[in-house]
């Protein structure tokens, strides 16, 4: 398939947005970049997207950007590594089968799982998450059992939307395991790596990747990342949450009504 250089420049755009915010935000940034390549190419004239292949296209992009995250990140206590063995072990095997699997998905079934997802993900961002920045980094700790079955289910539901699951990751590690924002946002990326991996391989196996358009969303992930996790590093912690809790929800209602109306 030929693409035009608007087109393709179009697609650098989003994945420019997208990876930066996932940078900030702790998120491989299917959150974001999902909804954008499914609608804003046709709206603006352009080919659309399947489902299957923006979520191919989102998984390699996702392994991309989280490298370049994590990258930035490698300084520092922010990232918790038990807790990357626990749930990026889990996450691995969960995403494998939901990418694998969602080959005899339809396009519906796909964006209903995102729906879904989407849902979780806001419903528990904007519940209170009290005092867990107040604890130091050194003493965080967590349930294991938790958080291992929690990171299995989420990587199932992430492979089949070709995400890697930070975007309801990130709830859970806050409201539930109780840890700390920031620590959070690094530890989040190092999962979504790993997740990433299993999505990935998935989705390249069944052939739902498009090579092109997954190429371009790499270069601009491999920039973009590196620059959102600095200015990440600066902004207050509220304030991410806030930023993450808004984008979650308004994919959650854009994806919901495109169900329902259909």
């Amino acid at each position: 398939m030929e693409y035009s250089i608007i087109f393709l420049v179009l697609l650098f755009v989003i994945g420019f947005i997208g990876s930066f915010v996932s940078g900030m935000v702790g998120i491989g940034g299917s959150i974001i970049k999902y909804p954008m390549l499914l609608y804003i190419p046709p709206a603006l004239g352009f080919i659309a997207f399947s489902a299957h292949e923006v979520s191919g296209i989102s998984a390699v992009q996702v392994f991309f950007a989280t490298i370049g995250g994590v990258f930035a990140y490698r300084k520092g206590d922010y990232l918790n590594k038990q807790l990357i063995i626990y749930m990026g072990t889990s996450i691995l095997i969960g995403s494998f089968i939901g990418g694998y699997g969602s080959r005899f998905m339809t396009d519906s079934s796909v964006n209903l799982v995102y729906g879904i997802l989407a849902v979780l993900a806001a419903v528990m961002m904007f519940i209170p998450k009290k005092e867990i920045d107040s604890i130091p980094l050194e003493k965080v700790t967590f349930n294991k059992w938790v958080a291992t079955v929690s990171a299995l289910f989420v990587g199932i539901g992430a492979g089949v939307v070709g995400a890697a699951g930070a975007f309801i990751l990130v709830p859970i590690m806050l409201l539930i395991l109780k840890i700390p924002t920031r620590m959070t946002i690094a530890t989040s990326l190092a999962i979504t790596f790993i997740s990433s991996i299993g999505s990935t391989t998935g989705k390249l196996l069944t052939g739902q990747v498009l090579l092109v358009p997954a190429l371009i969303m790499i270069v601009a992930s491999l920039i973009a990342s590196p620059l959102g996790v600095k200015v990440g590093k600066k902004v207050n912690v509220k304030l991410l949450q806030g930023i993450l809790a808004v984008l979650i929800l308004a994919t959650a209602i854009k994806i919901w009504l495109d169900i329902i109306l259909v």
